[in-house]
């Protein structure tokens, strides 16, 4: 029987020498839904994140993908991917002075019949991308184009599409529209409607709660490295969701 989950996350445990950064954590990520994990910095959101990368290998516990149990003995992120595993990191996910199909293709490139990259295959799947992913479209733009050329919200769409495009199941955003503008916070909230749209899951951490309350089909509290509660979206508002995360675990209204 197929599972309902994209993933399980059973009692991980993390340590790094005396501080524990999650202790005990049980997720659960149902196929096609968006979950937006909270917290405070030293919740421990991005060492969750690293588990499910295959960066980081937990102390203890159990993760489930798509029903198939993980061996964290050989779990990489290599792995990760392999099990449909994407993170778009906070952290600038693309080379900024490589040209738009290199980005794409890094580390994982398209290849002829002979064993050689197929530059100009690679270069055209890539204007398919920007054009039926992005719906980025216009004369002047082009394969060999640096990702100068875009804006902020467009390189988290084009991020978001790279995972896309390798067939990923479940794409980790970490912090997507921090420092963006509204316009370019807007692309970005379409781009993750789109993943939704493609069949896909999706955890997107944020600290930006408006961001993410419009994304998300649920919302689950991270607090000293213990899962607080998880919230459908029909059982919060936004303001309750902003006294719940600044009670820290004391308020009771969620309304």
């Amino acid at each position: 029987m197929a599972s309902s989950y994209a993933v399980e996350l059973r009692g991980l445990w993390k340590s790094f020498g005396a501080v524990s950064a999650l202790r005990g954590v049980d997720l659960e990520l149902k196929k096609g839904e968006i979950l937006a994990l909270l917290g405070d910095n030293g919740a421990g959101k991005s060492t969750l994140i690293k588990i499910l990368a295959g960066v980081h290998r937990p102390d203890r516990g159990e993760m489930i993908v798509d029903g198939r149990p993980v061996d964290f003995r050989a779990y990489s992120v290599s792995q990760a991917r392999a099990m449909g595993i994407e993170t778009v990191y906070q952290e600038r996910s693309l080379g900024e002075r490589q040209p738009l199909w290199r980005n794409v293709f890094a580390g994982r490139p398209l290849k002829n019949r002979l064993g050689f990259i197929d530059a100009r295959r690679e270069k055209a799947e890539t204007m398919k991308l920007l054009s039926d992913v992005l719906g980025l479209k216009g004369a002047g733009l082009h394969a060999d184009a640096s990702v100068l050329t875009l804006s902020g919200g467009e390189r988290q769409g084009l991020a978001i599409a790279r995972a896309m495009y390798f067939d990923a199941s479940i794409i980790v955003l970490d912090e997507p529209t921090t420092a963006l503008a509204v316009s370019e916070v807007e692309k970005v909230l379409q781009f993750v409607a789109r993943i939704r749209a493609a069949g896909k899951s999706c955890i997107f951490i944020s600290h930006e709660l408006p961001h993410v309350y419009r994304a998300a089909d649920r919302f689950a509290v991270l607090e000293r490295g213990r899962i607080a509660v998880v919230l459908d979206k029909s059982a919060v508002s936004l303001d309750g969701l902003m006294r719940r995360l600044m009670a820290g675990g004391e308020g009771d209204e969620l309304a």
